[in-house]
């Protein structure tokens, strides 16, 4: 299914909790790009302050959006991984 809304509502439910769990730990202000990032770390155990070009991070991506043809390579070798189960994803060829 293309938009579970259970999940979504499970998300968003929890975000704010998360966002204010990441805020505390770094002791500073978050951009929107921290915050959607930070929010979907695939452990948050490893919750730490990252810096861009130094560290490696791990995300549990909830939705992914596809619009070309590497795109669809892309999901293939997602499917191969059996990692495509997890999130819906929405692709669009122009």
């Amino acid at each position: 299914m293309v938009y579970d809304v259970t999940m979504l509502e499970a998300f968003y439910a929890a975000y704010k909790g998360k966002v204010e769990h990441v805020r505390a730990i770094l002791k500073r202000p978050l951009t929107l790009a921290e915050k959607i990032l930070y929010a979907h770390l695939y452990d948050v155990a490893d919750l730490k302050d990252y810096k861009r070009g130094e560290d490696y991070v791990n995300f549990r991506p909830d939705r992914v959006a596809m619009q070309d043809a590497t795109a669809q390579m892309a999901l293939l070798q997602f499917m191969n991984a059996n990692c495509a189960d997890g999130f819906a994803s929405i692709y669009e060829c122009r």
